[in-house]
């Protein structure tokens, strides 16, 4: 599948090896792991549930997407967003070193 850019809050997926679809509720997101820290397109929450406590939540990349469902809501506001996260995560995972603390 392919996919420019991030794709707004509110759009849900379907990741690869998944059987139960995610809903987009953050984009450039921080978390640790057992190798330090990581970079990632986006926070989701299972749908149609929706977040449930933070130990639910999955932290995942456009390149883990098999499908997508629905697009979320875009707007002037969330286009002009959009537009900054993209090229703030462009620069970002220029500069990251996986893994790093």
């Amino acid at each position: 599948m392919k996919i420019e850019g991030l794709l707004p809050i509110g759009t849900v997926v379907l990741l690869k090896d998944s059987t139960k679809r995610v809903m987009i509720m953050g984009v450039c997101q921080e978390g640790v792991t057992d190798k330090g820290t990581n970079l990632y397109d986006y926070v989701g929450c299972v749908f149609p549930e929706g977040y449930m406590s933070a130990d639910e939540n999955f932290l995942f990349n456009t390149d883990q997407i098999d499908r997508l469902y629905f697009l979320g809501y875009q707007d002037d506001e969330a286009l002009a967003f959009k537009e900054r996260a993209d090229e703030m995560m462009v620069k970002l995972r220029q500069e990251w070193k996986p893994g790093e603390e």
